[in-house]
């Protein structure tokens, strides 16, 4: 939502704040938000975090998602209107969502706005706002200023000022003139001379320009600031003695109705130092039980996994006992041992038979060989 980070950043939600004040002026906010719950005017930087200005995160959490909740409505979808005691995670996630409906990208988490001031709290309700506007059909048109003409001011220059080189000049000239070879005597009626010098006296005014490097100028510049620092300083003195000799009396009195007021509630001073001594007892004990409970759980937690394992295994044993797939395979195999049995028997059988035989086979051909190596002996016997 924010584009640019310039220097002014810093200073620009102020004129923000300002803008949606306008906004909201215009929308009606004092009748339909600020009379129905009872609330006061918003100052012209409410909403801003500064810490130059006042805050109450509370108050201005509760305000901020009340104005919105309005502007959504102004802006023509329906929302709930938020109460005081509202989960505050929820009520961020729902404006939001709301603020996406719209078409507005939210860069930023809603954590921001937990606070009540901001730069983003502004921003949201700056946004919720043109879009009630524009629900109304309302935009701000530039202002039409009337045309002033301008007169020029002309400007004439005396020609009967004369400068000091004017002057001086016309001085010089008359020292070089001839001077009279007797004494002048005028013949001029007096009267006649004094009006002629009040006619041509405006004519013979003289000025003379000052220069403001002249260190004259500035050393009057300094006693004209001087006496007027005086003067002033003289008034203000009087003010101060007073204010001062005020604040002495009002410090007097303060002091005197503190000491008065800590004489009345000594005995409930000590009363709430014992309630809070207590508080911090139950307080420490409750956390120790706290701890023992904790770890009482996380043990709990431990022979409950080990109970489920052992319940899944005894589940898996007697699954394999119901099930009656291994003793059919089992005699399966018993019975096709005993055939392979009985044929190793059969096979067994017919091994020792040739075995038998051929023994007997070997031992008759032994026998007959026996005979017939006698046989030649008892034969050759007589003849020899």
């Amino acid at each position: 939502m924010v584009a640019f980070r310039g220097p002014g950043a810093a200073h620009q939600v102020f004129v923000v704040m300002e803008c949606l004040l306008e906004k909201l002026k215009v929308l009606n906010y004092e009748e339909e938000v600020l009379a129905k719950h009872n609330m006061k005017n918003l100052s012209r930087h409410y909403f801003v975090s500064s810490p130059y200005l006042a805050s109450n995160p509370g108050e201005q959490f509760y305000m901020f998602t009340v104005i919105a909740a309005w502007l959504i409505n102004l802006a023509g979808r329906p929302f709930t209107e938020p109460q005081e005691y509202d989960e505050p995670n929820a009520t961020v996630s729902n404006i939001l969502a709301e603020l996406r409906a719209f078409g507005v990208k939210v860069d930023f988490p809603p954590s921001k706005l937990k606070s009540g001031s901001g730069e983003y709290v502004c921003l949201v309700l700056d946004r919720l706002a043109e879009e009630a506007l524009k629900r109304r059909s309302f935009s701000f048109r530039r202002p039409n200023y009337p045309t002033e003409t301008t007169e020029e001011e002309s400007v004439t220059e005396d020609d009967a000022e004369l400068t000091l080189s004017k002057v001086e000049e016309e001085m010089i000239e008359a020292e070089r003139s001839s001077k009279p070879d007797e004494i002048l005597e005028s013949t001029v009626d007096a009267t006649e001379w004094n009006l002629e010098v009040e006619r041509v006296l405006p004519q013979l005014k003289v000025t003379i320009r000052t220069d403001n490097k002249d260190w004259r100028v500035h050393v009057d510049q300094m006693h004209q600031h001087r006496d007027g620092i005086k003067s002033s300083l003289k008034e203000a003195k009087s003010y101060l003695d007073k204010l001062q000799e005020d604040i002495g009396k009002t410090q007097e009195k303060v002091g005197s109705r503190e000491k008065y007021i800590n004489n009345q509630l000594e005995h409930l001073i000590q009363d709430y130092r014992s309630a809070q001594a207590k508080l911090s007892e139950a307080k420490e004990r409750y956390q120790q039980a706290s701890g023992g409970v904790t770890e009482r759980t996380r043990v709990l937690a431990e022979i409950s996994e080990e109970l489920e394992k052992v319940k899944q295994e005894m589940e898996e044993k007697g699954s394999s006992m119901s099930d009656g797939a291994p003793v059919v395979k089992i005699k399966q195999s018993l019975t096709k041992l005993k055939q392979e049995i009985v044929q190793m028997d059969v096979r067994i059988g017919v091994v020792e038979h040739t075995l038998l035989q051929a023994k007997l086979k070997e031992k008759s051909n032994m026998t007959r060989d026996m005979h017939a190596t006698n046989i030649p002996e008892h034969a050759a016997g007589p003849f020899a």
